[in-house]
């Protein structure tokens, strides 16, 4: 955890702030990302995959209590609010949506950094998986689901590493080798042709909820899913 660079989904209008919060951040090796599109947070929160999300209550289109619930309702990444004084009453509804922290502003940039550093470790110590987005398809890391729109199917434990570990790096391909060591991380030999049989078993319940072609295969060389548009 010490030598992770924690990714943090920064939702702010005001360009001031959003710039000040994200050059000092970067001092401290964070990786952050700020929201472009205000009316389609939730796909750029899914495309990012971060550890933590900084939410600003006012904002364009919708406010910050609409997208924290809609991001609670699919993550468990920790949010934490960042409102205006005059915004102080509303905080219970954030709490209450599924917020984790706030801090009101005017702040000091080392007090945010204190409580993220506090946020990231209650989290990440006792729960380190999350989902994982990939355009319209969640693969939900606490119970080996995958689903999209209103279907779903359970992985066995094989099937699910493989497609994390390709949803992990879209566009990268991975090698037979690296996949089957990193899931049966044994010294022992392994028939190639165990991997080729997970990977048509995983394929076909990608179709049953009418996931196709998601995994690709570059012949001789390994598989990988497209980059994200």
């Amino acid at each position: 955890m010490r030598n992770r660079k924690w990714k943090i989904f920064l939702v702010e209008d005001d360009k001031v702030i959003a710039e000040e919060i994200e050059r000092y951040l970067k001092i401290w090796n964070y990786e952050i990302k700020r929201v472009k599109d205000f009316q389609n947070v939730f796909n750029e929160f899914k495309n990012f995959h971060p550890d933590l999300v900084l939410m600003d209550v006012t904002l364009p289109f919708f406010n910050g209590y609409h997208w924290c619930k809609v991001i609670r309702d699919n993550s468990k990444v920790p949010i934490l609010f960042i409102s205006a004084a005059d915004e102080n009453l509303n905080l219970i509804m954030a709490m209450d949506l599924g917020a984790d922290d706030y801090l009101t502003k005017p702040f000091d940039l080392e007090v945010l950094q204190i409580k993220m550093r506090a946020l990231l470790r209650r989290t990440y110590e006792y729960f380190e998986t999350k989902n994982i987005y990939y355009e319209d398809i969640i693969l939900k890391c606490d119970n080996m689901i995958v689903s999209r729109e209103d279907s779903e199917v359970e992985l066995t434990k094989n099937e699910f590493k493989i497609l994390e570990i390709l949803l992990e790096k879209p566009g990268k391909i991975i090698s037979r080798d690296e996949i089957i060591n990193k899931i049966w991380q044994t010294d022992s030999y392994i028939d190639d042709n165990t991997l080729t049989v997970n990977i048509m078993r995983l394929r076909k319940k990608l179709e049953d909820i009418k996931i196709f072609g998601l995994i690709k295969t570059k012949k001789g060389v390994g598989y990988y899913v497209p980059p994200v548009n």
